[in-house]
């Protein structure tokens, strides 16, 4: 089994981007991304609706991380430290060597390589810092642009499980994706 420790905040760097731990300095971009219906139509959690609901989002994360549970790392430019998008790894399964991975990106800064890069970084860290097997990442079946980026990064598609979720009174199909560190 592995020993998870995320003690001092692993921040990473790629080549534009640094990944860094997400503070309170971070509010308002949070509840910007995770209030925005259009950019969270995929995820199916609870919308943040106040300011506070981001505080707590960022509490979450910092227990998380505490607790060698999960990190959330903030996805910025490394000339700017503003926050634009989000990574992770959740789920993690010390006895299975695995972990489910995601993000959520600012609409203004798609389309230039910033999720292709950071997950990049972030599949590199799991495979060869935290010793992870496999990656996988569930995906509602309707998002396309999603789903393109795990394949490029050679994620296979596992599963697809109709209507496999149930959320604000409708069920969506969701793809697996799993990605095996050879």
């Amino acid at each position: 089994m592995l020993k998870i420790n995320l003690d001092p905040f692993p921040v990473l760097e790629s080549e534009r981007l640094q990944l860094r731990r997400i503070t309170n300095a971070d509010v308002n971009e949070i509840f910007a991304l995770r209030s925005n219906e259009e950019i969270m139509k995929y995820i199916p959690v609870p919308r943040t609706k106040t300011i506070g609901d981001a505080l707590d989002y960022i509490k979450m994360s910092d227990k998380g991380l505490a607790e060698n549970n999960f990190i959330n790392w903030a996805i910025s430019f490394k000339d700017d430290p503003k926050l634009l998008g989000m990574i992770c790894l959740i789920r993690m399964q010390p006895e299975n060597l695995r972990s489910e991975t995601g993000y959520i990106l600012h609409p203004d800064y798609r389309g230039k390589g910033i999720i292709n890069e950071a997950l990049k970084t972030v599949i590199n860290y799991a495979f060869s810092v935290l010793k992870f097997h496999s990656l996988e990442a569930v995906v509602n079946s309707e998002n396309q642009a999603s789903a393109n980026v795990l394949e490029k990064h050679n994620f296979v598609k596992e599963g697809h499980f109709k209507e496999g979720g149930f959320f604000e009174g409708q069920f969506h199909d969701k793809m697996v994706f799993s990605l095996i560190n050879r």
